[in-house]
């Protein structure tokens, strides 16, 4: 079968964030979508089954579990379809976190996700010693912790130590400053998923958006991941849901020794 490495977020190769893509004809077994993730060793791995016209069950995994919710690799799969199988414009994916939707258009390819819950919390000594004590302010509902950090510059420089992040609520930890070339930036560390810095979230910017949209009083910005490979989105938000654009890169097309 054919399995596609594609750059997600990402203006040309070798930025963005990496996913593998599997077309499948049904939904593998779970174990083996694990090992599959483990050996591609990329952030995340898509799994892709088409249900009906314009319709996709997708699932996710990295090399440490099955995750609930992500941004590029879903962008990666959209991609995917349009090229190589189905050009529809609309493309619905149904997922853990419902069903999502993404669409094509002159700027690349948008994200129709639902808005994070997010609210203030109190800056914990724990949360200190995971932001090398940079923290300012911290969000969290149960999806990632967001902790906004001084500057931009202070955000490039920080180190991740993953045992102090693993400590920290929820599944990831986004570090986050506004910019003066962008609306913001952030960095995102997902230790307890065996990623220790992913390159460009799209689910981080689920959260991130509302912060920013109250911080700054707009509904639409633009973000850069600020991580090595690095990664910029439009992000728009709306009281329910979170629009997040960018473009997609074929890096491989290659066949792998499964028929799925």
């Amino acid at each position: 079968m054919k399995q596609y490495i594609v750059d997600a977020f990402a203006e040309e190769l070798f930025t963005g964030n990496p996913a593998a893509i599997l077309p499948c004809k049904a939904m593998p077994a779970a174990g083996l979508m694990q090992k599959i993730a483990i050996e591609n060793q990329y952030s995340e791995t898509a799994f892709v089954v088409r249900k009906g016209a314009g319709h996709y069950d997708l699932k996710w995994y990295t090399p440490g579990g099955e995750i609930d919710l992500c941004g590029h690799a879903t962008l990666g799969a959209a991609f995917v379809i349009y090229n190589y199988f189905e050009p529809a414009e609309e493309l619905h994916f149904h997922t853990l976190s419902g069903e999502l939707i993404v669409t094509k258009n002159t700027a690349g390819y948008t994200l129709d996700f639902p808005r994070g819950k997010i609210k203030p919390v109190p800056v914990t000594g724990q949360i200190q010693k995971a932001a090398a004590n940079l923290a300012v302010e911290a969000y969290y509902d149960g999806g990632d912790m967001v902790v906004l950090v001084p500057d931009e510059t202070a955000l490039k420089s920080f180190v991740p130590d993953s045992e102090q992040i693993r400590v920290v609520d929820g599944l990831g930890l986004i570090l986050t400053a506004q910019s003066d070339t962008y609306d913001f930036v952030s960095r995102c560390f997902y230790p307890k998923l065996n990623v220790l810095e992913d390159a460009v979230t799209g689910r981080a910017h689920t959260f991130l958006a509302p912060i920013w949209a109250e911080k700054l009083g707009k509904t639409t910005m633009i973000a850069r991941q600020i991580s090595e490979r690095g990664g910029i989105l439009t992000v728009r938000l709306t009281e329910e849901r979170v629009f997040l654009t960018g473009n997609v890169q074929l890096f491989m097309e290659g066949d792998i020794p499964f028929d799925l």
